[in-house]
């Protein structure tokens, strides 16, 4: 069984959108895109070096697609990211010219992905992407860079049907800037009590 890491950059309340630049993606209005940059600092890219490991990718269409359009050209970012196979879920794309391309079309196509032997399986960007396996209990580990800030306003990591799900923190750093970087493990089902009891 292979595990499915989900990496993302959110902000204070959530957000996850177009952290990169500004037009990556401005749906809804988005007005903020590129609002990691000014954290980045030398021990932020230590972290990204270290997570940027060579694993296979599963993506939404269009995080794929900005994908696609990227790093054929700049792998020198992310050494390895060309060779290994980019798993896409898509209604709609059946083919692309950026070699190790894998085209899946259902959640029971992801479930037998899981159920497959391989190297680990990374999960970039794609919120709807990641509400799909959030819902369907399909993410084994939630590596998060919180960043201080709140934009109100986008796409969310957290948003409609995230199941109950406790999870255990593995890893974690405090970078200069303020960026919270915090590593979680699936751990079973969610405890209640009441405090001082």
């Amino acid at each position: 069984m292979r595990k499915i890491i989900v990496l993302s950059m959110i902000t204070l309340d959530g957000v996850m959108q177009a952290p990169g630049a500004p037009e990556e993606d401005t749906s809804g209005g988005f007005k903020y895109g590129g609002w990691v940059a000014p954290y980045f600092d030398e021990v932020y890219g230590k972290v990204l070096e270290k997570q940027l490991k060579s694993a296979d990718l599963l993506l939404g269409r269009k995080t794929f697609e900005i994908f696609a359009d990227y790093w054929p050209e700049h792998e020198n970012g992310w050494p390895g990211i060309n060779d290994v196979t980019k798993y896409v879920i898509s209604k709609t794309m059946k083919k692309s010219d950026w070699k190790n391309s894998v085209f899946l079309k259902s959640l029971a196509d992801i479930e037998k992905l899981k159920n497959s032997k391989g190297s680990d399986i990374q999960v970039h960007g794609s919120d709807e992407l990641i509400q799909l396996l959030l819902k369907n209990d399909l993410v084994d580990e939630l590596w998060l860079k919180i960043y201080p800030l709140t934009l109100g306003k986008g796409k969310k990591l957290f948003d409609n049907g995230t199941i109950p799900a406790a999870f255990t923190l593995i890893e974690s750093s405090v970078t200069p800037s303020g960026v919270i970087i915090a590593n979680y493990k699936r751990a079973g089902k969610v405890k209640t009590g009441t405090v001082g009891a």
